[in-house]
């Protein structure tokens, strides 16, 4: 194994763990990585695909996190490809060939791309040997980045025939992992866990006023200026506040969050791999996926949101082996803002009952939804919208099934004739069928398919074959839009109300959950025993020293974070002030809820939709409790 690891990636011996999975993983067995940020999880799939005469299939909660593992893959002439939406139409086709000719070893796609028919009617022709999930502990409730979409993985595996299962992930507590492994039927046996504790990083708890902490920044980065280093904030607008205070400090650093294009990131990220930017100030969007060996500082400007994100975080330090430093500038002032991300994700109740109330008086039994729309109609966010209907899913009322293009359209490269003229018989006649159904504009084509159907004897499957058949011969040049999501609805014989309660309880549950880890993650900091000691201890990892002799309680002692902004007590604001453009605005979508997460800066769909976010007071609150913000208003008896 070792001359393959050689011939192919330069590497002369594995890190620890890596063997011992990718041998279970050539014996044909599903296995569990449990590595720590770093530690080589990548190369547990990598060199197995290139072994295995068949295509590994590897699936990401977000596709940018595979950018450095492809450019890896595809630096040592490793045949990869990842299917994103940056992809053209024939750079999308070509990827498609390839994988269904044999011709790709890895081909890396996001969970949501298995609802898409397109993709899914070339999956069928593909030949995959191993399914790898990446982030694995999405699919966990109890995990820190629970993904709804992760849950119908084991649905897929089986639909699609994968046998081997490839669990990856950098943080998983002992019950996440047997969560994970449940779902997914990996033997607790194949659980391979590294360990979590790493001697070459130093950690810092540094506890500073806010009205300090830029300076505390910029005497800890002028210590090595062109050390590779990056600054995690929680708020966009604070990463480019930080980022213009480095560069006018003569700091080579950047910006970088989601509200950028993706080209842009992109961009950063690539200067900040090959050298040419020295700091990234990033909101937590950066830093997932990236295989940097000598980042030398991570600087948590505000807190992290949980124990599991500082844990990834600071381990995309010291890759190389080398001494790394990690720091955290401490107070509680933005505790608050954390918790309004939270309070933000729990949709209100009759937000909830609408959703029901569609269902149950849905005519018949196939429910079609378009997302980002009904997302907007009961203002509710997309990421609790797909877990609302997840948990609906476990309760029996509803199934999904498949997603489809409600727009298929297409340019012609050759006459329609020609198309027509090469088949014979019956599926001439099909054929001729489609082609008349298809109205021509200046450039596209679009095709009723709804007219197709009403005029010959056939099923949507049939005619999207077909055009994706006329595509692959290069008769035309294909496009699909509007996704919808089709649903079967096993039941409409439910009481709304009961389930609206029991579906806000557990939306309620979750939000207690993340908010207690929150106040674990502070106690965590604050603790009097040794940091990393306690980290591996949290991850199920029991360090035989008493202290590590590299971090700042052994090297100082225990800290107490302090709040170090005095906020102005609400009764000092005018209620009619800040609220009533919002109320005339908002219109019949008001309610207590929603005028507090206005104030406190917390997005909802009703507010893009009615350019909320453009008023004054928006976010006035953002750093005051939510709780306490609710009850003010609720004192007005609006």
């Amino acid at each position: 194994m070792e001359n393959e690891l050689q011939k192919y990636f330069g590497f002369n011996s594995f890190k620890k763990g890596q063997k011992e999975v990718i041998l279970k993983v050539m014996k044909g067995q599903s296995v569990a990585a449990i590595f720590p940020t770093g530690a080589g999880k990548s190369l547990c799939y990598q060199l197995p695909a290139i072994l295995q005469p068949e295509m590994t299939l590897v699936v990401s909660p977000l596709l940018s996190l595979m950018k450095d593992q492809l450019d890896f893959l595809l630096d040592h002439n490793i045949s990869a490809a990842r299917l994103d939406s940056t992809l053209k139409r024939e750079e999308f086709n070509e990827v498609m060939e390839k994988a269904k000719n044999g011709e790709l070893k890895i081909l890396m796609v996001s969970v949501e791309r298995f609802k898409n028919e397109r993709f899914r009617y070339h999956l069928q022709k593909m030949n995959v040997s191993l399914l790898v999930i990446d982030e694995a502990h999405c699919i966990s409730e109890w995990g820190h980045n629970f993904r709804p979409e992760y849950l119908k993985l084991p649905v897929y595996r089986k639909e699609f025939g994968i046998k081997q299962i490839m669990l990856l992930t950098a943080t998983a507590t002992k019950q996440v992992i047997d969560d994970m492994c449940r779902k997914l039927e990996v033997p607790h046996e194949n659980v391979t866990i590294t360990g979590f504790y790493r001697e070459n990083l130093f950690l810092q708890i540094t506890p500073v006023n806010e009205s300090e902490k830029n300076q505390k920044l910029l005497q800890r980065i002028n210590e090595s200026t062109k050390a590779p280093t990056i600054v995690y904030v929680t708020l966009q607008k604070t990463a480019e506040k930080v980022a213009e205070l480095l560069c006018l400090n003569k700091i080579n650093a950047h910006p970088y969050h989601a509200g950028m294009k993706s080209e842009e990131r992109e961009l950063i990220q690539n200067r900040f791999m090959n050298g040419e930017l020295d700091c990234v100030v990033a909101t937590i969007a950066f830093g997932m996926g990236i295989d940097k060996e000598n980042i030398r500082r991570i600087i948590h400007y505000n807190l992290p949101k949980s124990i599991e994100s500082y844990s990834q975080e600071i381990g995309r330090s010291g890759r190389d082996g080398e001494k790394s430093f990690c720091e955290i500038l401490a107070n509680r002032d933005n505790i608050n803002i954390l918790e309004n991300f939270i309070y933000g994700d729990t949709p209100e109740k009759d937000s909830i009952y609408k959703l029901l109330n569609n269902i149950k008086h849905n005519d018949g039994f196939v429910w079609e939804v378009k997302l980002t729309a009904l997302s907007n109609e009961i203002n509710i966010r997309m990421l609790p919208l797909k877990t609302l209907l997840v948990y609906l899913d476990m309760e029996g009322i509803i199934t999904p099934q498949f997603t489809y293009f409600n727009e298929y359209s297409f340019k012609y490269n050759c006459q329609p004739a020609n198309i027509i003229n090469s088949f014979q018989g019956e599926r001439k006649h099909f054929v001729t069928t489609i082609i008349k159904h298809c109205l021509t504009k200046k450039i596209w084509t679009i095709v009723d398919i709804h007219g197709i159907l009403n005029n010959y004897n056939t099923d949507r499957k049939r005619i999207i074959t077909a055009l994706e058949y006329f595509e692959e011969k290069g008769w035309i040049e294909l496009q699909a839009r509007q996704a919808i999501e089709i649903y079967d609805i096993k039941t409409q014989a439910f009481n709304i109300d009961t389930i609206a309660e029991k579906m806000y309880n557990l939306f309620k549950s979750k939000e207690d959950h993340e908010i207690q880890r929150i106040h674990d993650m502070i106690r965590f900091f604050e603790n009097d025993s040794c940091l990393s000691k306690e980290l591996a201890k949290y991850f199920g990892e029991n360090l035989e020293k008493e202290n590590c002799g590299h971090c700042s309680f052994c090297i100082n002692g225990k800290v107490s974070i302090q709040s170090s902004t005095e906020l102005k007590p609400l009764s000092n604001f005018d209620f009619e002030e800040v609220a009533n453009e919002f109320i005339g605005a908002v219109g019949e979508h008001f309610s207590i809820l929603n005028l507090t997460k206005f104030l406190c800066g917390i997005y909802t769909p009703v507010f893009s939709k009615l350019k909320i976010k453009s008023l004054p007071y928006f976010s006035i609150f953002e750093r005051y409790p939510f709780g306490d913000v609710k009850n003010w208003i609720a004192e007005y008896k609006i």
